[in-house]
């Protein structure tokens, strides 16, 4: 077990007993969204997990720690204090653990904690990718190597629709992560059912995914899975009409210099303004579902 894992009792037992888990990020919490709408998100999210019959672990640096499964309280300051606390990549927790600081892990440190715990399914609202314009940027989110290094499934509403979707597809497939379409043959784009990408594979049942996984893994071929699985019809936004909002958004943010980690959160709030508070709604809406769809593929996995 690694030194720098503190996991709580609850996941530790769940984890030695065979018991299904599932990981959740804390970026959503302290940089996705605004106080109180993330704190509430992120209990309601741990609370569909419990109902399911599985157990969350909420990921996160304190202190230095690499924290597997949080308290309500340690939720409620990463919610409370997001914009203080640093977001955390693969590349930064050396250096955060190393300062025993606080960090809110991405998609690509909580996977490779997730792993380190031995948790292979994880629930995200959507996966980052190659950023548009990274022809000239070189902009790519770490979470595309970090599929190709951690065995854990990852169900996401896509890849967030501010990206170039057909790179980050492209780039997947070239880092040989098995994307599937979670009852769907459309690659989803976030807060859109559809994005006229198709999925490369298609699941239909938990099932499905989970012999998936044990099948990738029982070959010895190492990496994640990319779980996509598209926002609730009723809470949708359609890709014709997000998509002003998006171009506005991005556009802003090159005008302004933004640049590397702190583009997605900046966008996130853009969009939210924007669309009147609209799109928050359907981050909160498709970061619910996954949790209940990833409870439902750890209790396939783990039986």
């Amino acid at each position: 077990m690694n030194k720098h894992l503190s996991i709580s009792n609850e996941v530790a037992v769940a984890l030695a007993g065979g018991k299904p888990v599932v990981a959740l990020e804390s970026t959503i919490i302290a940089h996705g969204m605004p106080y109180p709408a993330n704190f509430e998100m992120a209990q309601e999210v741990e609370g569909i997990i419990s109902e399911a019959g599985a157990v969350p672990a909420t990921i996160a640096i304190i202190g230095g720690a690499l924290k597997v499964g949080l308290t309500t309280l340690e939720l409620k300051k990463f919610a409370v204090d997001g914009p203080e606390i640093t977001k955390v990549s693969t590349r930064d927790l050396p250096h955060v653990v190393a300062r025993e600081m606080n960090g809110a892990t991405t998609v690509a440190s909580t996977m490779r904690i997730a792993a380190m715990a031995g948790i292979h399914v994880f629930a995200t609202g959507g996966i980052g990718g190659v950023h548009r314009g990274a022809e000239r940027s070189f902009d790519v989110s770490a979470d595309m190597t970090e599929f190709a290094e951690s065995n854990v499934a990852v169900v996401t509403a896509g890849a967030k629709a501010i990206l170039d979707l057909a790179l980050t597809l492209e780039t997947l497939e070239t880092l040989g992560v098995p994307v599937v379409g979670y009852g769907t043959d459309d690659f989803p784009a976030f807060y859109s059912r559809e994005s006229g990408h198709t999925a490369p594979m298609r699941c239909d049942t938990p099932e499905e995914v989970a012999n998936l996984m044990k099948t990738k893994w029982g070959m010895g071929l190492k990496g994640g899975i990319v779980v996509a699985n598209p926002i609730p019809k009723s809470s949708e936004i359609i890709a014709s009409e997000i998509a002003p909002a998006i171009e506005q958004a991005v556009a802003e943010a090159a005008h302004l210099g933004i640049s590397g980690k702190d583009v997605t959160p900046f966008l996130l709030a853009r969009m939210a303004t924007v669309t009147g508070g609209r799109s928050l709604k359907a981050n909160i809406a498709l970061v619910k579902h996954n949790a209940l769809v990833a409870a439902e593929i750890a209790k396939a996995f783990a039986e």
